[in-house]
This record gives structure tokens, C-alpha cells and sequence, in this order.
């Protein structure tokens, strides 16, 4: 039970401390491909201190759930956890970590089914207003272009993303803004961050209180698009990209003193004008290395009781 209550310390320290600690560094915003690998290891850590302390609390309360955790152990790693000494406190705790796994669980899977409903809704959209020609499949073309007063460009996730731009976007973009804006959106593409945003919309929906999934959210949203950026400026430029993202929304009130649903805009733009140097790579190095081992510490809380045992 002292394991378990360990694991489930640990997790909530993570989730408190982790997202304070994250938000006072300057370096995301220089390493925003780094920063989306930093929060995932986070979260991981979070829920992996959480599962375990279940799987301990469930082993502590019954006797069958323990048997199978502990099957292949000897004798001595079994009682180095002193499982039989704890009350009915670790059968309520175990029901309650298990209550939101499930409910974890729940909120991913709505999530998925809604963005699968939106996505299906928007390409029937798609469909009346950009009819397939004959001979053409749907999701064929990763550019479509639509009839349209307002600029405007978007990407539509799927098993075959599309591009898809007004003609008011087209007469708004000049050079080779278009290409940048087509890059913008592969970059999403080819990391799968509609992925990122479903799994960090899920945890902070079905746990609003818990202050990690809620950053982690708000963050995921704003590093895919630092990432997009940076995967269209390496291609055509810092400048081209701002100035596409400047045609793309200057008529929305994004540049002005009044705050939008686009209020990251200006930051955007300011960065891509405003460049400050990378991490050295060994920097780079050097915080992935820390981010993965960040799972590892609630593994390494669990097993001490039996590497203990067994030295």
C-alpha cells in the first residue's frame, strides 16, 4: 500500500508542479517539435503513476488480482510490498483509480467518435460545394478550392488530408505564400497532431480539475501550430509564412487591440519575424533524453520494494 500511495503522490505532484515548471521555460517556443515530445512524456508519466498505483492498491485489496500481478515472484519481493497489511483502504482506492481509467477511456473514445462525426460532416460539406468530377475519387486532389469572399484556408484530416483554400485566399496570396500555407498544413499532416489534439482534448474534458491535461490542451494547441510553422518557414522562408498568415486573417480583427479565438496569431508572426537562435543540438539531446526518462521514475518507484528485495 506504501507503493501505491507513493505512485499516487508522485502523479499528483507531476500534474500540479509539471505544467508551472513548463510555462516559466523560454526555450518551447524556440524547440516547439522538443516541447510536444517534453508535455507527452508528462502526461505519460502522470497516467502511468496512476495505472500503477491501481494495479498495486487492487493487489493489496484481493487476493486473485494479486496473485496474477505477483505469479512469477518470489516469495521475498511478495512481502517486501507488505500487501496484507493495509485495510479496506486499498479496495477503495483501487476502484476509484480504475472508475477514471474507464472514464479515461470513455472521454478518448467520444472524442474520436465526434472528430470521425465532424470530419465525415465537413467532407459531405465539401462534397455539395466541390463536387468529384467523373474519374476522380474523393480525397484525390490534396488542394481544393472553393468559391469564397473571405480568405481562408484549412486542412481536413483523414485517411487522405486535404488542403483545402478559398479563391479570395488565392488572390490574397502572393509568391510562394500558397506553397508555405500547403506546407503549413502537411506539417500537421505528416505528424498526425489532429492525434494530439483528440488524446489532450479527451483528459482535459473528462478532468477539468486536473491542472496537467488542461495545459496540456491549451499547449498542444498552440506548439502544433509553432511546429507547422517551422516545418513551412524551413522550406520557403520565415518571412513567406507571416506574410501569408497576416493575408489569411488581417481582416478577422486578429492584429487588432481586441482579443480573438486567434489571439496566438500576432505571437505567430511576431516569432517568424523575430527569430532567436535554436538549442544547441546537444541541448536538444540532451531534454529528449530527460523527457523519455521521465516515464521511467514512477517504473522505478514500483520496482524498488522488489529490486531491493532481490539485492
Amino acid at each position: 500500500m506504501m507503493v501505491s500511495l507513493a505512485l499516487l503522490s508522485l502523479g499528483a505532484l507531476a500534474a500540479v508542479v509539471a505544467p508551472r515548471l513548463l510555462s516559466r521555460a523560454e526555450w518551447p517556443d524556440r524547440e516547439p517539435v522538443v516541447a510536444l515530445w517534453v508535455w507527452q512524456c508528462v502526461v505519460a508519466a502522470v497516467l502511468l503513476s496512476f495505472a500503477l498505483s491501481m494495479v498495486f492498491s487492487a493487489a493489496a485489496a484481493w487476493q486473485a488480482v494479486r496473485g496474477h500481478v505477483f505469479a512469477p515472484a518470489p516469495r521475498g519481493v511478495v512481502e517486501a510490498y507488505a500487501l496484507t497489511a493495509h485495510g479496506p483502504w486499498s479496495a477503495v482506492l483501487a476502484v476509484l483509480l480504475a472508475s477514471g481509467g474507464v472514464w479515461t477511456a470513455a472521454m478518448l473514445t467520444r472524442e474520436i467518435h465526434r472528430a470521425r462525426r465532424r470530419r465525415r460532416q465537413r467532407r459531405a460539406e465539401l462534397l455539395v460545394r466541390a463536387p468529384v468530377l467523373p474519374g476522380e475519387e474523393p480525397g484525390d486532389e490534396p488542394l481544393v478550392v472553393l468559391e469564397g469572399e473571405r480568405p481562408h484556408a484549412w486542412w481536413l484530416a483523414g485517411a487522405a488530408p486535404q488542403l483545402v483554400i478559398t479563391t479570395a485566399a488565392l488572390r490574397r496570396l502572393k509568391g510562394r505564400q500558397l506553397d508555405a500555407v500547403l506546407a503549413h498544413e502537411q506539417g500537421h499532416a505528416r505528424a498526425r497532431h489532429d492525434w494530439l489534439l483528440h488524446c489532450s482534448g479527451a483528459l482535459a474534458n473528462g478532468f477539468p480539475q486536473v491542472p496537467v491535461f488542461a495545459a496540456f490542451r491549451d499547449e498542444m494547441h498552440r506548439l502544433v501550430e509553432l511546429a507547422a510553422d517551422d516545418v513551412a518557414s524551413r522550406r520557403f522562408g520565415r518571412l513567406t509564412i507571416a506574410l501569408a498568415l497576416v493575408e489569411l486573417n488581417e481582416d478577422r480583427g486578429v492584429f487588432g487591440p481586441a482579443t480573438t479565438p486567434q489571439a496566438q496569431l500576432p505571437q505567430r508572426v511576431n516569432r517568424l519575424l523575430s527569430p532567436v537562435p535554436r538549442l544547441t543540438a546537444g541541448r536538444r539531446l540532451r531534454l529528449t533524453a530527460a523527457a523519455a526518462a521521465v516515464p521511467a521514475i514512477p517504473l522505478l518507484v514500483a520496482f524498488f520494494p522488489a529490486l531491493r528485495a532481490l539485492g
